[in-house]
């Protein structure tokens, strides 16, 4: 396989890598992947994460294996063993299927072709992306944004934050509110990382600051990333996603999202039917990360903790894809079920 480089993830030399993202952004240390067992590890402590992302980083580690010599029989036993580590991330189902299409009609000296397709597609899709949404930013804008969506989260440019990183370019010099995002804190450790590599300007908050923003008339757009968007539109992204969609339809700011078609799961119908996965407790009752942990909740105290939460489509103003952006009537036609 050939080399593949990226802000999160690196092929190099016929070992794979994954930046830690538990350490970010005090410390930038890559940790190797050279096993199942390692990877979903990674994907679900969250070192590795964002849905496009752990896609690629499943894909290359099966097609690294392949390489080291595993027969096409184990691939398959780990392939379905990488598919359930992240039951929301539908990106990681999609590559997984994709992997395993090629394994049956070429064999395994197929994946490594199929793993670096993928990698090089994520990249262009993000570009797709950026530009297409860029273009529904104004000079100056303020824009909030949840969770982290950039470049740590695919291989390429990211989705949301990749738009944002476009109207930089662009000359627009935009704003961005950046939600610190619970429990793990990616909007405060890791997207602020990100504008500033971007040198954007930005502005750190708290969830619950939202509204406050939105009724001073601070926020101009709302743009997010998914993990899973249903064929009617709905969709899954980091919990506290669904508050801001309603927040921002009392105030009347435009709400978008901002993902590849590969997020897009044709045969899900609707929002209730996306799994949505159980965290630890302990991210809840405490905060821990490169600084070490920090417990504030007594130890028995019981706790509710859903990664990630659905928006229903009628709060969406649209949806940016790299097929185009696509309003409610569009969604409502059933523009999603034939991607």
């Amino acid at each position: 396989m050939k080399d593949l480089v990226a802000t999160s993830i690196k092929y190099q030399q016929g070992s794979l890598y994954v930046l830690d993202q538990h350490q970010l952004p005090h410390q930038e240390q890559w940790l190797p992947c050279d096993s199942t067992d390692t990877m979903i590890s990674l994907i679900k402590k969250l070192q590795i994460r964002g849905a496009p992302l752990i896609g690629i980083g499943a894909s290359l580690l099966l097609a690294h294996l392949a390489e080291q010599g595993l027969n096409p029989d184990e691939l398959k036993i780990q392939a379905e063993r990488l598919r359930a580590a992240r039951p929301t991330a539908v990106n990681l189902m999609n590559c997984i299927d994709r992997m395993l299409a090629t394994l049956d009609n070429q064999g395994t000296a197929g994946l490594s072709s199929c793993a670096e397709q993928l990698f090089d597609e994520d990249v262009e899709l993000c570009q797709r992306m950026a530009a297409l949404g860029a273009e529904l930013i104004a000079d100056g804008a303020n824009i909030l944004t949840h969770c982290n969506t950039g470049s740590l989260a695919t291989a390429g440019v990211g989705t949301a934050i990749g738009v944002i990183g476009a109207a930089q370019q662009q000359g627009k010099q935009p704003h961005v509110w950046v939600d610190e995002t619970r429990p793990l804190l990616q909007g405060g450790r890791l997207t602020t990382w990100e504008m500033a590599r971007l040198n954007v300007s930005h502005t750190l908050i708290c969830d619950n600051m939202a509204a406050t923003l939105m009724a001073q008339g601070k926020v101009d757009v709302v743009l997010v990333g998914a993990d899973r968007i249903a064929a009617n539109g709905d969709f899954a992204n980091k919990v506290g996603t669904y508050s801001l969609a309603v927040i921002a339809r009392h105030h009347k700011v435009p709400f978008y999202v901002v993902a590849p078609y590969t997020t897009v799961d044709s045969n899900c119908p609707n929002g209730e039917a996306i799994p949505i996965e159980q965290r630890s407790a302990t991210e809840v009752q405490g905060v821990s990360g490169s600084f070490g942990e920090i417990n504030w909740a007594p130890e028995n105290t019981p706790v509710y903790n859903p990664a990630f939460d659905v928006t229903p489509a009628d709060l969406v103003t649209g949806w940016i894809l790299d097929t185009g952006v696509y309003d409610p009537e569009k969604i409502g036609a059933g523009a999603l079920k034939t991607l």
